[in-house]
């Protein structure tokens, strides 16, 4: 059995592209500034918790509706302004100390789920949806 690739459509990758460095630059303005060690890590988990909930609004506003306007927004700008591997450093660097490091990682979790689910049913009362809890596999 043979599949066929679908090939990328340019548009919607020129879309993640000027998004997703519209993202990195708005982290980088927040983030940037600070050069304390004990702190970076935990503005780095609220911008993370606040792209996941600001994710969650757009695609429960969108659903699967304006697919371009999700690509830029979810994909690019969100994908950008968020960042796992910032956090996994970060939660390394501490694991000298593992209690912090371990409140780091469930905290980053736990509080990126919650503000996830808290953005799709704000963002599908936003756009007059059912509210419901989401079925698997709706984010970006």
């Amino acid at each position: 059995m043979t599949s066929r690739r679908q090939p990328v459509d340019l548009r919607t990758l020129g879309y993640v592209v000027v998004g997703g460095a519209l993202g990195v630059f708005a982290r980088a303005v927040l983030l940037a500034p600070v050069d304390d060690a004990v702190v970076l890590p935990w503005l780095t988990l609220a911008v993370n918790a606040i792209g996941s909930l600001l994710l969650g609004v757009v695609v429960g506003v969108l659903a699967d509706r304006h697919p371009h306007a999700r690509a830029f927004l979810g994909t690019g700008v969100l994908g950008g302004f968020t960042t796992y591997s910032a956090l996994a450093v970060q939660t390394a660097g501490w694991l000298a100390t593992p209690w912090p490091a371990l409140a780091l990682a469930a905290a980053s979790v736990l509080l990126g789920a919650l503000a996830a689910l808290a953005g799709l049913l704000a963002g599908r009362g936003l756009a007059g949806r059912p509210v419901a809890v989401p079925e698997p596999g709706e984010a970006e």
